[in-house]
């Protein structure tokens, strides 16, 4: 297993590109199989979530051609079939092959998740809302069995949480659904409008994508489309926390200020400042670090995929913050290991009290999940001495090249392969 070596202490300064939304990318390529026609995606990101997704979609037949521009998905010969759970248990997102397979089929088999263990993030809400729209579904052996042989009926659908996964299970399977299908507490995220976007491009007939309330016009007469993904808001938050917790000042590429208000916010009273370019944004600091409050929410609130990154920026900063944890139960995960490079964190139950101020230092850890890792990683930045990093595959799946990116920046890191 691959392991980073850090030595802290550097300012960070330059430029780093931030890649295309994961989070993003990943509901698109499980939409391609909704149609027969191609889909061509482009600005994905190099990551093994990515790769993995795309390695499901071969498996269920579709033809996959990707370079370094564009990655072009042609389902015009798949099957509805079983694929091992062996296959799908490192990530989460394959539960999304579910929507598309069954409205365009009739019937699909998809393995229960795999993915991070943050917390328990059940399908109900997936199955629940596949059920409005007609279909029967049971759990057997492992597996979602879903059949609707009549096809999907347009219904109104409630979600009991805004789900950014159910919306989009609910959102791709409607496109195929008879009549109107209506959307009631969808998620907002950006990455849920890029969803809509990319269907809108293969044919679909969406308003409100963004919104609470999506109306969706089905069935989809598909053709042959192009999309090109938002960046990612996620890896954007967090060479922002590098910029701050190192007293540097980065530009960030194709960052999209817009959908980053709660967490400059946040920067902001932390110390940091932060403004627009030509080309992204600028985030930087010359002062003091301060203490904040955090609360994680359901966009447009403070993302959870970025509290992992933020605690450790409140480990460095003057004063007491505290943070609270809305949508994953088990999100603290990270918490022992930077208690090892000497952060003073108290934890009660979703609640963290972090008294900030004492110098890090250099220690061996071990990430345990995705967002925990990368938190690892800008602690370590920050911190007196030597860090090992180990089990860095989780990074892998999420943040493209990140030590070389960092150490084009200035950061004294280097990749060590066992």
């Amino acid at each position: 297993m691959d392991r980073l070596r850090i030595v802290g202490g550097g300012r960070l300064q330059g430029t780093v590109t931030i890649a295309g939304a994961k989070n993003a990318a990943l509901p698109q390529i499980a939409a391609a199989l909704l149609s027969p026609h191609p889909l061509e995606l482009t600005n994905l990101p190099q990551v093994s979530d990515v790769d993995n997704m795309l390695s499901v979609a071969r498996l269920y037949g579709a033809r996959v051609e990707r370079n370094a521009h564009s990655t072009t998905i042609d389902a015009g010969d798949i099957v509805s079939r079983e694929v091992s759970y062996d296959t799908v248990r490192r990530m989460r997102a394959t539960v999304l092959f579910l929507g598309p397979l069954l409205a365009r089929f009739g019937e699909a088999r998809v393995s229960l998740p795999g993915g991070c263990a943050i917390g328990a993030r059940p399908v109900d809400m997936h199955i629940d809302a596949l059920a409005t729209l007609g279909a029967e579904i049971v759990i057997e052996n492992g597996l979602i069995v879903a059949s609707a042989r009549g096809g999907l009926k347009g219904a109104r659908i409630l979600l009991g949480a805004p789900s950014v996964g159910a919306t989009e299970t609910a959102l791709m399977a409607a496109t195929m659904a008879v009549g109107e299908t209506e959307i009631v507490n969808a998620a907002r995220e950006p990455e849920v409008a890029d969803l809509a976007a990319c269907l809108t491009a293969m044919g679909a007939e969406i308003e409100g994508a963004g919104t609470h309330r999506i109306l969706v016009q089905g069935p989809t007469g598909w053709q042959p489309a192009k999309h090109h993904g938002i960046a990612d808001r996620v890896e954007a938050g967090t060479y922002a926390v590098a910029a701050a917790i190192t007293g540097g000042e980065l530009e960030l590429t194709n960052a999209r200020i817009e959908n980053l208000a709660a967490v400059i916010q946040v920067l902001e009273i932390m110390g940091a400042s932060v403004r627009p370019s030509n080309r992204g944004l600028v985030v930087a600091r010359g002062g003091p670090l301060r203490a904040a409050d955090i609360v994680t929410e359901p966009y447009p609130g403070f993302p959870t995929d970025l509290q992992a990154q933020f605690m450790t920026l409140a480990c460095c900063a003057a004063g007491t913050s505290h943070i609270r944890e809305t949508i994953f139960e088990n999100r603290f995960m990270h918490v022992p290991e930077l208690v090892r490079l000497g952060a003073d964190i108290a934890l009660q139950g979703t609640a963290a009290t972090v008294r900030g101020g004492a110098a890090l230092k250099g220690a061996q850890v071990m990430a345990t999940d995705l967002r925990a890792s990368v938190s690892l990683v800008l602690a370590a930045l920050a911190a007196e001495g030597e860090t090992i990093i180990n089990r860095v595959y989780h990074l892998d799946r999420g943040y493209e090249q990140i030590d070389s990116k960092l150490a084009q920046c200035g950061a004294e890191i280097e990749r060590l392969r066992d």
